[in-house]
């Protein structure tokens, strides 16, 4: 798996992490960059934060919050090697509806570091409900803290998740609608690219009976979406997985998108794949909207 983040060159992203651990505890880390700040925010492992970016609009908010998890590998090496992610073009259009966003980079990948926590196992015994459950949770964590800051609304949240990222968010189905008010995922699922050829997976009938398995908890909105030509989870088989989910009892609404650059996987790191995604996003994000209506009055 590749990973095609721009990559920021922020001052506090060439510290080491222990230094930026030192000088600074949960927070903003320096000033912002390139329409983005460098945060750090817990993570499992209390001598470790995560790094995070954070876009937020211009005034005192409180703004509707979009999380965006990133996508992952089994490859060790690949893993401490990927850049922060910082999907800046779809971070541009949340911006221009009014998110603040926060792109985080979870535990055992790049600057982040730590142990990593996603581990699905072996091919042929691959554990997917598990793997997907603790990228949840660090999903999940990065939500609930940025809903402590002030300029942060405490509903009508929405997580959009790519790959391993939206495997772990389908995971968080189950929130309360009030909080989570949508879940957006870009070809969501795990074991893709076996043995690194494309379309082929690791233990499929597992992904799919995992996939039943987060449906049967579901209470959000997922919107699926998957290019026509992603060579991970091709449309087909993402279509048994969304299917899956729905039999399980979530409510899934399952998009294909246009062809998109050589690999339509990587769709929403590009300007152009958001672009193709624009309409299905607006859409997602509509939801909650009714619930935070009055939330810029006094809490």
């Amino acid at each position: 798996m590749r990973f095609a983040y721009g990559l920021l060159l922020l001052p506090a992203l060439l510290m080491p992490l222990g230094s930026v651990a030192r000088a600074q505890a949960f927070g903003p880390v320096g000033d912002g960059a390139a329409g983005a700040q460098v945060w750090q925010i817990p993570s499992q492992d209390p001598a470790r934060p995560a790094l995070a970016l954070l876009y937020r609009p211009a005034g005192a908010g409180p703004f509707r919050l979009a999380v965006v998890a990133h996508a992952s590998t089994q490859n060790a090496l690949r893993r401490a090697q990927m850049p922060q992610p910082d999907y800046q073009a779809l971070a541009a259009l949340l911006l221009a509806r009014g998110f603040a966003v926060l792109v985080p980079q979870r535990l055992g990948h790049g600057a982040t570091g730590g142990a990593y926590l996603e581990d699905q196992g072996g091919c042929e015994e691959a554990d997917y409900l598990n793997s997907g459950r603790a990228t949840a949770t660090q999903i999940w964590r990065a939500l609930t803290f940025m809903r402590d800051q002030d300029f942060v609304r405490k509903e009508g949240a929405v997580i959009i998740g790519h790959s391993a990222g939206g495997w772990g968010a389908l995971a968080l189905a189950g929130q309360d609608p009030k909080i989570l008010a949508a879940i957006v995922v870009f070809a969501p699922g795990r074991g893709g690219h076996a043995d690194d050829v494309a379309r082929r997976f690791c233990s499929p009938e597992r992904l799919v009976e995992a996939a039943r398995e987060f449906g049967g908890h579901a209470r959000v909105p997922v919107t699926w979406l998957v290019a026509a030509n992603d060579s991970y989870f091709p449309p087909a088989f993402s279509g048994q997985l969304a299917e899956a989910f729905k039999d399980g009892g979530g409510k899934v609404t399952f998009s294909i998108l246009p062809a998109a650059g050589q690999d339509g996987h990587w769709l929403v790191e590009h300007e152009d794949g958001v672009a193709l995604a624009a309409y299905a996003l607006d859409r997602a994000l509509k939801c909650g909207t009714a619930a935070t209506r009055d939330a810029g009055k006094p809490r």
